[in-house]
C-alpha cells in the first residue's frame, strides 16, 4: 500500500514533511516528501492521508491486560485491539497477573495470544521476584529468552534495599531495564489518595508524595552504584522529576515515564469520592501537573506511559477507601496529549510522537524495532488526525472496562488507522 499527503512525522528520522510511505512486504519499502513523491504501482492500495499525520507507531510501556488469571477485567486480545484503537502498535504489560508472570512457559503463552489477536504487539515485562513477593530473584535469564523486554515486580515496590541492589545487579548483567514502581510502603499503608488539603476535606487517610520520592532517591543511588538501567514508572510529583534530573546528571542510567492523568487532573477529581479518579501513585496538585510537563518538554521524563489498568465496574462502584487504584488509558491517551500539551503550545506534535513511539522503543530496545519509519524496518505506523474533536464516551471503548475519569471531557485528535506489520489492525 501507498500512504500519500500526509504529514510525515518520524523524530528518529528528523522528517517532519508531507509525503508518502509505502509498505511492501510488511515493511517500509520507502519514504518520499517534497517533490520526490511515490507513484502507485498496479495493484497497491492507495490511502490518502491528506490533513492527517503519519509517525512511527505509538507504543506504550506500562499497561495491565490482566491475563491470566483476571480475563473479566482485559484480556490480551481485548487489550490489544482496545490498543490498536487508541493508535498504538505495540504495548509492553506488566507481569501482575494471576499466576504472576514469573515463568517462561507464561510469556511464550503471552506472545502466542497476542499474535492470534492480530492488533497491536504486546510485549511481556517479566516478574523482578518469584510471585512478586520480593524474596526471591525470578530466573530473568529465563525470562529474557523467552521474550522478555523488562523486569519489574510492579505495585509490589521493593522494600529491602539490598534485596534491590542483587536484582539491579543480575538484571545489569543481563541488560535488562529494571521498571519500578518507588513507594515506601510503610508511609502509605491504609492510604487511598494524595495527602493534602482533599483527603483531609474527604477524610481518606492519604497517600505522602515523601513515600514515593524517597524511593526513587534510594532506587537512583542503587543505579548509580550497580550501573543497571532503572526505569522509574508513573512519575507523580515536581520533587520526582528534581530528582531523576540530578540522577541523570550524576549519570545514573535512568529514565523515567509519567502518565496523562498526571498533567491533566489533580487530587480535586476525588471530590464526590469519584472512584475512577483512584489510583496509585495518586493525583496530585497543580504543580506537580506543571512539573510533569515540564520534565516533558526538557527531557527529564523520557516518554509518556498510560498505565492501563483495567476495571469491572461492581469494582469501582464501592466506597473509595475499598475501590481498587487504576485507570484504563490506551483509547485516550494520544488525545489527551494533543488536547493538553500540543494544543497549548507546551509540546510540538513531533515532540509527542517521540514521547509516544521513539523514545518507548529506545527505553526497551524493542526486539521488533519501532519508533522510526526507516525503511526496511517493520511497517508499524500510526496514521492520526490531530484536528478531529470527540468526547469521551467509555461505553464506546474497546476495552472491556470502562474506568476513566474522562468521561464526557471533550478531547482533540484520534487514531484513524494502525498497521501492524503491514496490516491494518484498526480503522476508525
Amino acid at each position: 500500500m501507498i500512504l500519500t499527503n500526509g504529514r510525515i512525522i518520524d523524530p528518529a528520522n528528523k522528517l517532519d514533511s508531507v509525503g508518502d510511505v509505502r509498505v511492501e512486504n510488511g515493511v517500509v519499502r520507502a519514504v518520499a516528501t517534497g517533490a520526490e513523491r511515490l507513484e502507485a504501482q498496479g495493484g497497491e492500495r492507495v490511502i490518502d492521508c491528506a490533513g492527517k499525520v503519519v509517525c512511527p507507531g505509538l507504543i506504550d510501556i506500562h499497561v495491565h491486560f490482566r491475563e491470566p488469571g483476571h480475563e473479566y477485567k482485559e484480556d490480551i486480545a481485548s487489550g490489544a485491539r482496545a490498543a490498536a484503537a487508541g493508535g498504538f502498535t505495540a504495548v509492553a504489560c506488566m507481569p501482575n497477573t494471576n499466576p504472576v508472570l514469573d515463568s517462561a512457559g507464561l510469556l511464550r503463552d503471552i506472545k502466542a495470544k497476542a499474535e492470534a489477536a492480530r492488533a497491536a504487539r504486546v510485549y511481556p515485562i517479566g516478574a523482578l521476584s518469584k510471585g512478586m513477593a520480593n524474596k526471591e530473584l525470578a530466573e530473568m535469564g529465563d525470562l529474557k529468552d523467552a521474550g522478555a523486554v523488562a523486569v519489574s515486580d510492579d505495585a509490589f515496590s521493593v522494600q529491602d534495599a539490598e534485596f534491590m541492589r542483587r536484582a539491579m545487579e543480575y538484571a545489569g548483567m543481563l541488560d535488562l531495564p529494571v521498571l519500578l514502581h518507588c513507594e515506601d510502603a510503610s508511609l502509605t499503608e491504609g492510604g487511598a489518595m494524595n495527602e493534602g488539603y482533599t483527603a483531609t476535606v474527604l477524610g481518606i487517610k492519604g497517600l505522602p508524595r515523601e513515600a514515593y520520592e524517597m524511593d526513587v532517591a534510594r532506587n537512583i543511588l542503587l543505579s548509580l552504584l550497580t550501573g543497571c538501567h532503572l526505569h522509574v514508572l508513573h512519575v507523580s510529583t515536581a520533587r520526582e522529576v528534581e530528582l531523576i534530573r540530578w540522577g541523570k546528571a550524576q549519570g545514573a542510567r535512568v529514565t523515567a515515564e509519567t502518565a496523562p492523568h498526571y498533567w491533566c487532573l489533580t487530587d480535586e477529581a476525588c471530590r464526590n469520592y469519584n472512584t475512577d479518579a483512584k489510583m496509585n501513585p495518586p493525583l496530585r496538585t497543580a504543580n506537580d501537573c506543571e512539573a510533569m510537563v515540564a520534565g516533558l518538554a526538557d527531557g527529564t521524563l523520557d516518554c509518556i506511559a498510560t498505565d492501563h489498568a483495567p476495571h469491572a465496574a461492581y469494582e469501582k462502584q464501592v466506597e473509595f477507601i475499598g475501590a481498587p487504584f487504576g485507570i484504563v488509558g490506551v483509547e485516550t491517551s494520544l488525545a489527551l496529549g494533543i488536547t493538553h500539551l500540543v494544543k497549548p503550545g507546551r509540546l510540538s506534535l513531533t515532540d509527542l510522537v517521540r514521547l509516544m513511539s521513539t523514545a518507548p522503543a529506545k527505553i526497551l530496545n524493542l526486539p521488533g524495532g519501532g519508533g522510526a519509519l526507516t525503511p526496511g524496518t517493520p511497517a508499524d505506523i500510526t496514521v492520526f488526525d490531530p484536528d478531529a474533536g470527540w468526547t469521551v464516551e467509555p461505553e464506546k471503548f474497546l476495552s472491556k472496562s470502562h474506568n476513566t475519569p474522562f468521561k464526557g471531557h471533550e478531547l482533540t485528535g484520534r487514531a484513524v488507522l494502525t498497521i501492524v506489520g503491514g496490516e491494518v489492525v484498526y480503522t476508525a
